[in-house]
Parts: structure tokens; sequence; C-alpha cells
């Protein structure tokens, strides 16, 4: 499987806990911050419940 860069375009400030807690357990801080994490089915979950602040892109 590949990797997928995550790159957080929107501040997690003023949003919900719930949010919030998913960017942080992500590892972005700041926006503009990118990680990279595996493509198994618990970062898709996390990622489409802030699909609204973050850009996605496929690392092979």
């Amino acid at each position: 499987m590949a990797d997928l860069k995550v790159t957080l375009i929107r501040s997690a400030a003023h949003r919900l806990p719930k949010q919030r807690k998913i960017v942080e357990a992500l590892g972005l801080k700041k926006v503009n911050s990118s990680v990279v994490r595996p493509d198994n089915a618990a970062t898709r979950g996390a990622l489409f419940q802030i699909a609204h602040l973050i850009k996605v892109e496929e690392v092979k």
C-alpha cells in the first residue's frame, strides 16, 4: 500500500474538540505542516472526519 501525505490547510482552532484531537493525533501542529501516514482504514476514517481542514496526496 502507498502512504498518504497529509497537510493541514486550515487551523484547528475553534473546531470541535474531537476534530482538534484528531489533528493532534495525526501529528499536525501548525497550518501548512505535513506528515506522512500509512494508507489504512484507521487513517482514512480519521482523515474523513477532518477533510475540510486538510489536503491529502498519495506518496509512493
